[in-house]
């Protein structure tokens, strides 16, 4: 071979040699499974399964099944029993999952050692299914039996809780899920994963600790449980894919403590989730959960295969010293198996366009002042302007009429507050989006304007702060909702 074929031999080596990894890296890429294309790991959400109810009836959009308030012994704490509240022996109560339309049937007994009734959170039924004894219904007390019969008329993110010295019995555990589907919303990636949030307040031997505990500084602050809890379990475990997205439906079932969810600054695609998909989607890097709260958002593992991190609790501010020496706190241990990553699918940024701002024009005023004081006999005793519940005059609304309610909150505490019956919107929402919701957070020292139309659902309905220590001694407002 001569010296010029030697040199053209020469070159053509060296040209592959740079060719090669630039083959190699463009073949990879284009081999690079998309998140479609995968099923999430085997075992991906074992440890945070939730049980579901036995359908009694065969009808596919009918869902009728027993539930049963019963103390059961469980190990919440390593080694420790603790004698719990629950639905059906478990903790939290079974998922209920029905679609838009959907009938739902609930043969409910009460085994427990107290009276106690089921308000279902958010959902806009019939008056006489709410479950608040007083206004909608007697307290069901121990061995009776009542029956809950309506259907569903909207989608989202609902639970179900006790209206009964909520904040005891929601602190011992009775609380359960319920989700309702509509078959016609636009489709966004992710498998969904239901994460219900809470806190047991427990001794060092795993008892139940008095629901009173803290005396006047817990009715004022409200009481935080010691043991945090997702869905019944102390730090669960949950295993990703880097890229294989998940949708997580977050429910906020405490009876005081928010949560600020936060991993590694990752964004978290807001769906919306109280009451249905809102008009748009929003992107955070972290999330602030208030007592009552649902959200629901597409996440996307960002770690390395074969890498562990912590989704954790924050400190939120929501006065009074709330945030002072206080440390996140594990919640979720995430776990990233070691297979090759995903590219995540487009999350569409409009999500429906059914969503119309109300017509507020010539709409009727109320103004609600939250407040704080005490009685006679110095003890704690909060109340909507300036009224404990026993003694309120309730607002009147008509069927049909559009009402503006401002909000205030001059109080040194957030208070997350609570529409029974009805949804309502934010005027002037976060970041513009609207949304349908019936929870919002007052921060303290602010205000808050809601939009609110009463629908052909006459009765007598609830409002109140949501921090439960907070109702029990009285912020809590009556409804009556005239034909």
């Amino acid at each position: 071979m001569n010296k010029r074929m030697q040199g053209f031999a020469l070159l053509a080596a060296r040209l592959a040699a740079l060719l090669v990894p630039l083959l190699w890296v463009t073949t990879a890429q284009a081999q690079q499974q998309t998140a479609a294309q995968v099923n999430q790991p085997d075992g991906w959400n074992a440890d945070l399964l939730l049980p579901e109810p036995q359908d009694l009836n065969a009808d596919p959009s009918i869902l009728e099944f027993n539930l049963e308030a019963v103390v059961k012994e469980m190990e919440i704490l390593p080694g420790k029993k603790t004698q719990v509240w629950t639905y059906n022996g478990y903790l939290p109560g079974p998922l209920i999952r029905l679609k838009v339309g959907d009938r739902l049937i609930v043969h409910f007994k009460n085994s427990l050692p107290a009276p106690t009734s089921i308000h279902w959170h958010g959902l806009r039924i019939t008056n006489a299914k709410d479950g608040v004894p007083g206004f909608t219904q007697a307290m069901i007390n121990p061995g009776e039996e009542f029956t809950y019969d309506y259907v569903v008329p909207d989608a989202g993110t609902f639970w179900y809780h006790p209206h009964v010295d909520s904040a005891a019995q929601v602190g011992y555990g009775l609380y359960g899920p319920m989700v309702v589907d509509d078959p016609q919303a636009k489709a966004v990636p992710g498998d969904e994963l239901i994460l219900l949030l809470s806190d047991m307040s427990l001794t060092e031997d795993g008892q139940l600790q008095d629901p009173k505990v803290g005396g006047r500084f817990g009715d004022l602050f409200g009481r935080e449980g010691n043991v945090l809890l997702v869905n019944g379990k102390v730090m669960p475990t949950l295993k990703m894919r880097q890229g294989k997205q998940q949708r997580w439906r977050v429910i906020n079932a405490a009876r005081t403590r928010y949560y600020t969810l936060r991993y590694r600054r990752s964004p978290l695609v807001i769906l919306g989730g109280q009451a249905g998909m809102a008009s748009r989607t929003r992107t955070v890097n972290e999330l602030k959960v208030v007592p009552g709260e649902r959200f629901d958002f597409v996440f996307t593992p960002p770690d390395d295969p074969g890498t562990e991190g912590v989704l954790k609790w924050y400190p939120t501010d929501r006065g009074y010293g709330s945030t002072y020496n206080r440390l996140a706190e594990d919640l979720v241990r995430m776990v990233t198996v070691d297979e090759p990553a995903v590219t995540p699918e487009a999350v569409p940024e409009l999500l429906r366009s059914d969503i119309a701002p109300l017509d507020i024009t010539g709409a009727k005023e109320q103004t609600l002042n939250l407040t704080i004081g005490y009685d006679k006999n110095d003890d704690v005793s909060m109340g909507i302007n300036g009224v404990h519940h026993e003694h309120a005059v309730p607002i009147i609304a008509k069927v049909g009429e559009t009402q503006v309610w401002t909000v205030r909150n001059d109080t040194d505490f957030s208070h997350p507050f609570h529409m029974h019956g009805f949804f309502f919107q934010v005027l002037d929402p976060v970041e513009g989006v609207l949304e349908w919701t019936d929870t919002v957070d007052v921060p303290q020292h602010t205000e808050l304007k809601l939009a609110v139309q009463f629908d052909n659902r006459p009765g007598m309905w609830m409002y109140h702060c949501h921090i439960l220590d907070h109702a029990e001694v009285g912020m809590m407002g009556h409804l009556h909702v005239e034909p």
